[in-house]
């Protein structure tokens, strides 16, 4: 690849500073992932907004990504690498600023779908630019360091919102992010060099609306699955169908195109297409955790929200150490480094299901630093193993679908845990309501009812908020099990790569 060749033969020193560019960029937008779930209490009292409206600030986010980010090689091809990578930089800050100084529902909704579409392509297109600046023998050390702003992004973003914006208010948490995109948008403006289209192909526009229409219906089914009790909703049926039939419509298309939109002949490399679907349950497992725990400790455990911060904090700590490590690890077979990250994930779930509600704050934080030394160690063999043998000509569509997958894997896992949570609660609690009778023997013994009693409608609704509380807590062990399960599935699908590649031509 011409314009990679261009990259790789800079200089040292201007080579390190694209990279730092790339990596702020990178890591401005991860950090906003995460960022509005912090804040939508606020907003939503600020818009004087229903909890399903304030959602659509999340949600909407989440659409624009997935349909901007299988764009970002069409996009490559059309504007080059230094127009892209500014032009986006600088919108995605433009959006981040309005979004703070949104007086309207309206107004942050659609900034929002700005943010997620101008970031969309930062994320493939940065982690394109450290591969193609650097030798393969040196994509184990800059993939640590490029993977570093996938796992802290999410958790710098939602500590620092939540700081600022109980020291301030909500639109803080916006406004931080500010001066950071300028120097990155300056940064990447004086430091890649100047290029310009590579190859521009007309659109395949037939490709792109039906992947586009796909992937906007499934995005809705998650994110409104559970609110709306999934497919006992009309709405979550027909997003389904629509889901279905636009993706069916893709895949016909795409094969029998003689210039899809995106290469579906990329699935013919064996170790790509495992990558895919490693990349996929990375994506499932890499936030769950961060995402069910502080609900779990702050409604029913009684944890204040400073401890829970620091909770999630930790997984950071966690995260630097398991990036420190592949320093090491990216020598080995990247099948061995994945099996061993994979297999610290499993005995974090393993630990997670051992959890009950009066789990000490040691424990969790030691619990958060393993989950964040796990995700850490996987990143790197994960890139390493699934571009080994793809030719570097299409490393930016290939990178494009592989954070997309990223992307959806997450919202799909977490959208089923919540679920199962809500599902297995309600369940749980309606079996052990039927054991509180006046006749159960068990109830009778004063060792077994401690303070509670039977006999006084107080007594009850103590005795009733104890079940919901173990209830709860029963749907989340389930979900942890199925986190676990996940983790471990991925250590056998590792080994159905090649062990160590033949690395590709380019």
């Amino acid at each position: 690849m011409a314009e990679a060749s261009l990259l790789i033969n800079l200089p040292l020193s201007r080579r390190i500073l694209i990279m730092a560019a790339v990596v702020l960029s990178s890591t401005l937008y991860a950090t906003t992932l995460l960022v509005a779930s912090t804040l939508l209490p606020q907003m939503q009292g600020s818009f004087a907004a229903t909890t399903d409206e304030i959602a659509w600030t999340t949600t909407f986010n989440i659409l624009a990504t997935a349909i901007v980010t299988p764009m970002t090689s069409f996009l490559l091809a059309r504007f080059g690498r230094r127009r892209l990578m500014v032009g986006c930089v600088t919108l995605f800050t433009i959006a981040t600023w309005m979004c703070g100084e949104a007086e309207s529902l309206e107004a942050i909704v659609f900034w929002r779908i700005v943010q997620g579409g101008a970031g969309a392509p930062v994320i493939p297109m940065a982690n394109t630019t450290v591969l193609d600046l650097f030798p393969r023998e040196r994509h184990g050390v800059v993939s640590s360091i490029f993977g570093m702003t996938v796992v802290l992004g999410p958790v710098i973003g939602p500590a620092a919102g939540g700081i600022l914006a109980e020291a301030y208010n909500w639109r803080w948490a916006f406004f931080m992010i500010v001066p950071a995109g300028i120097l990155a948008t300056l940064a990447l403006r004086f430091a890649l060099p100047v290029d310009g289209p590579t190859q521009p192909t007309p659109l395949d526009w037939t490709g792109f609306l039906t992947l586009a229409v796909a992937l906007a219906a499934l995005q809705l089914l998650l994110a409104r699955g559970e609110r709306l009790d999934w497919f006992e909703s009309g709405e979550i049926q027909i997003e389904a169908l629509i889901a279905a039939l636009a993706f069916f419509l893709y895949l016909a298309h795409s094969l029998t195109a003689k210039q899809p939109f995106l290469n579906l002949g990329l699935l013919r490399d064996r170790n790509y297409a495992v990558g895919m679907l490693l990349v996929t349950i990375y994506g499932m497992v890499n936030f769950t955790p961060t995402v069910l725990l502080p609900s779990l400790l702050q409604g029913y455990a009684g944890y204040p929200d400073s401890i829970i911060g620091e909770i999630v904090g930790y997984r950071g700590i966690g995260g630097t150490l398991g990036f420190g490590a592949t320093l090491v690890i990216g020598r080995w077979d990247p099948r061995i480094g994945l099996a061993l990250g994979f297999g610290v994930l499993v005995a974090q779930g393993l630990w997670l299901m051992s959890l009950d509600l009066n789990v000490g704050a040691n424990e969790l934080l030691a619990n958060s630093v393993l989950q964040g030394f796990g995700v850490g160690v996987v990143w790197v063999p994960l890139t390493l193993l699934t571009f080994a043998t793809l030719d570097a000509r299409y490393r930016a569509e290939a990178m494009s679908l592989f954070h997309l997958l990223r992307n959806i894997g997450s919202s799909f896992f977490i959208s089923v845990s919540v679920s199962e949570i809500l599902r297995s609660g309600a369940k749980n609690y309606s079996r052990m309501t039927e054991m509180i009778t006046p006749t159960a023997k068990t109830l009778q013994n004063p060792q077994t009812m401690g303070g509670w009693t039977i006999d006084t409608l107080p007594g009850l609704t103590a005795i009733s908020k104890e079940i919901t509380r173990q209830a709860v807590m029963i749907g989340y062990l389930n979900a942890f099990a199925m986190y676990t399960v996940a983790c471990a599935a991925a250590i056998a699908l590792a080994f159905l790569a090649r062990g160590r590649p033949r690395a590709a031509s380019g």
